[in-house]
């Protein structure tokens, strides 16, 4: 009999419920929120990653809004087929779809929902609200939470209704300069 060294598997739910604790903001921001219940509002979530996608859909029920998740672009289309929404938050990088695509689909079927467009290298690749057909885009990071409650009630207030884009231009591009 060979000796090895064998690990323990951490507890997984743990991980994800010891994250999405470090992520939830402290009670007294949540109490700084809208002072009515947006429980009526509900938000497609979407995020092929899933402990990011559990950690952002608790934050968001916490703060009292009713939540939908969908772990790739194709499904969010089904979803939207299915229900109506009064926000989209999207994560950029995602495999088949990305999230400009997504709202890119959206906006062409007529859709004026307000969106938020998530991405770790949002501020690398240049995405902004004027490129992206986004209302609002949020470079992922420790002050993420924040920036996202904030973005949610702002645009869940608006009043008017985003316009369709016929088309939404590309993400800038990075040319390096040949001499």
């Amino acid at each position: 009999m060979s000796s090895g060294i064998f690990l323990r598997k951490p507890n997984c739910y743990r991980s994800v419920d010891t994250v999405i604790s470090a992520l939830l903001p402290s009670q007294s921001l949540m109490r700084s929120f809208s002072s009515e219940p947006p429980s009526t509002r509900s938000i497609l979530l979407v995020d092929d990653h899933a402990l990011g996608l559990a950690a952002r859909k608790s934050v968001l029920q916490e703060a009292g809004y009713r939540v939908v998740t969908a772990s790739c672009a194709a499904e969010a289309l089904e979803r939207f087929e299915a229900e109506p929404f009064d926000l989209l938050i999207t994560d950029y990088r995602m495999p088949r779809m990305n999230g400009i695509e997504l709202i890119q689909k959206l906006r062409a079927s007529g859709r004026t929902m307000p969106v938020i467009l998530m991405s770790g290298v949002a501020n690398a690749l240049g995405l902004s609200e004027a490129n992206t057909g986004a209302d609002v885009v949020i470079q992922k990071s420790a002050h993420e939470v924040t920036q996202l409650l904030r973005a949610t009630e702002r645009l869940l207030k608006r009043k008017t209704p985003r316009k369709p884009a016929a088309s939404v231009r590309p993400a800038p591009k990075v040319r390096s300069k040949t001499v």
